[in-house]
């Protein structure tokens, strides 16, 4: 009896297994009611490559000219005009020398050179009525030349013991004070550029070889966190410094007052001209080895499946992305999640992108 009631037992077990798995065979096949589950897959468009190409690099704001200031002449410091921080416009005197020594070297070649010069014009005047001999005339025109590359370069002489201001802008720091004796070409103080200011950035060799692809220039800078600058190129330094990178001078436009002012951290995006070329870009994801060569999934929306297409990538960015020369077309759509779970011509099921209300899946 107890035999008969566990084989029964037994037989209704199996019954409500085979029940159960033939139920859940029949309402599988999301998407199909044939019962075949669809792959769930994440596609990206194919873009043409340059679109919108951009790189921003961090940079600091420097003055248009930073220099130091010396006299070409030696001499003790008679007078400091300026103070550190003050304006000061072109021509301006910011520095003077002890002019006495150099007022008296002058006055003596002056009475020379006119003394010289009134012989030497006596006897050029004889000489065109041939009334002195040639070797006269030319120790005449010799002598009159000597005495005026004198008489000019103790002119100059008096007139270096000022010290001007090359262009507008700030005076910087002052190195020396009143009655301290300077060598000619020591500096005496430095002046920064009042006029737009640049920016300074520094690039890797892999942005410097594309440097004739680029088209523009602009930067942000944290005091003005709404506003974007636009920048002009100045120059590129064609040397890579000790950490193998090439300096870029990029200059505001003066229209786009008020301008940041030397010494702020600031960042400047480069942007690239648009490619000429066919050439196209995809997500590295979407590569994969298929036959000794590369390949994507192609996917068809109006057929929602996928075909096997091979490519030829040229190169790949750092930015996460593959550079395509031959194989796709702008617009084209690929599988870039999923690729080594299809076969040709299958099915599938495209996954939703992430609403900007729903970040994270949450809701």
């Amino acid at each position: 009896m107890l035999t008969r009631r566990i084989s029964s037992l037994f037989v209704f077990i199996l019954t409500v297994i085979f029940m159960s798995c033939s139920g859940g065979r029949g309402s599988s096949g999301e998407g199909s009611a044939s019962g075949v589950v669809l792959l769930t897959v994440k596609t990206d468009t194919v873009r043409v490559f340059g679109e919108k190409q951009q790189v921003t690099f961090p940079g600091k704001i420097k003055a248009a000219s930073d220099i130091n200031l010396a006299f070409r002449v030696a001499g003790p410091i008679a007078r400091m005009a300026v103070s550190e921080g003050a304006f000061v416009r072109k021509g301006q005197t910011l520095a003077e020398l002890d002019s006495r020594d150099y007022q008296i070297q002058f006055d003596a070649t002056e009475a020379e050179y006119k003394r010289v010069k009134a012989e030497a014009d006596r006897i050029i005047e004889l000489y065109g009525n041939n009334s002195v001999a040639a070797n006269d005339y030319d120790k005449a025109v010799y002598g009159l030349k000597q005495i005026t590359a004198k008489y000019e370069a103790h002119r100059n002489a008096l007139a270096d013991v000022r010290l001007t201001a090359p262009f507008d802008g700030f005076v910087q720091k002052r190195f020396f004070g009143v009655g301290e004796t300077v060598g000619a070409g020591t500096p005496v103080l430095s002046m920064i550029d009042a006029g737009s200011p640049e920016v300074e950035i520094f690039i890797p060799s892999s942005e410097f070889i594309k440097r004739d692809n680029f088209e523009s220039y602009s930067c942000t800078v944290g005091i003005y966190p709404y506003r974007v600058f636009s920048l002009d190129l100045v120059g590129i330094t064609q040397k890579a410094n000790l950490n193998q990178l090439y300096a870029v001078r990029l200059k505001m436009r003066a229209s786009e007052k008020p301008l940041p002012v030397p010494g702020m951290v600031a960042f400047a995006t480069i942007y690239y001209k648009p490619e000429a070329s066919e050439l196209v870009r995809i997500p590295y994801s979407a590569l994969f080895a298929y036959e000794s060569a590369s390949a994507v999934w192609v996917f068809n929306p109006e057929t929602q499946t996928v075909t096997l297409r091979k490519i030829k990538p040229s190169e790949i960015q750092t930015n996460g992305t593959v550079v395509v020369s031959s194989g796709l077309e702008a617009g084209e759509i690929v599988v870039t999640a999923g690729v080594h779970s299809l076969k040709d011509g299958d099915k599938v099921k495209v996954l939703p992108p992430i609403s900007p209300t729903n970040a994270g899946g949450l809701l």
